[in-house]
Formats: structure tokens, sequence, C-alpha cells
């Protein structure tokens, strides 16, 4: 069975509702999940996975400036994704994204050649063309 890893940090609850909803939907899809904090992150959770996802919160001014939170930033410098592991990442915000997850992709070890699905969220609820994307991640 395929396994994913969701690392989040949220602020309100909205990022951590949108965590919640892509866990169900993998799970849906049969493959074996996990939904965590950042807090509770440990490079060993992580080794077997055919999946990780890394989402936090925007922050920043609503229209410029946008950049994850120092909590986030401090967790994603620890990991050291395995080799055969897809990364996606996730956000949510209030008016815009902007350079949000050009921001996030600096703070982690990655093959920066590879392009990462970004998802995002104003309301922590999985839309349609978040499934889209998500159907052709796990691919």
């Amino acid at each position: 069975m395929k396994r994913a890893i969701i690392f989040y940090q949220s602020k309100t609850g909205t990022t951590k509702n949108y965590a919640q909803e892509l866990g169900a939907y993998f799970k849906a899809k049969q493959i074996d999940t996990l939904c965590l904090s950042v807090e509770e992150y440990q490079q060993d959770l992580i080794q077997n996975a055919d999946y990780l996802l890394l989402g936090c919160w925007t922050k920043g001014l609503m229209l410029i400036f946008q950049k994850p939170d120092k909590i986030w930033g401090d967790y994603a410098k620890k990991i050291s994704v395995p080799e055969n592991t897809k990364v996606a990442l996730f956000a949510t915000f209030k008016i815009r994204t902007g350079t949000m997850f050009k921001n996030m992709a600096k703070h982690f070890n990655h093959n920066s050649n590879i392009s990462l699905p970004n998802l995002k969220s104003r309301n922590g609820k999985l839309s349609e063309k978040d499934k889209v994307i998500l159907d052709e991640f796990i691919k």
C-alpha cells in the first residue's frame, strides 16, 4: 500500500482543516495517510513515504511579501526528503499566495530542478482543482 505523510503548521485552524481534507482524499484513494503538525515531525516517519505534503498558513502583507512562518521554516530545514518520495506544497491564504510557494521551497532540501505541485485554499476546503492536481500527483 502506498503511504502519504502530511505535515502542516496552522495558526487559526484553517491549514489544519485543509491538511485533514487532503488526508481524507488520500485515504479515499486507498493510500495509508498520516496527518501531523510540524511539531510532531520525526525524520523516521517519512523514510518509507511515497508522498510528502508540506503546508502552512501564509504570513506577510495581504498582497506582497508572503512567506512561511518561522516555525514552519525551521521545521522544513530539518527535512531530508527520501530519494523516491514525491513532494507537494500547500498553503492557506486570505487574498493571494504571491511568492509563498517559492519561499516555502527555499526552506527545505529538494531537487530544485523538480517542479513541486502547489495546492492552496482560502477556506481550508479541498477544491475540484485540488483533486485534479492530487490525482496527477499520485499517478
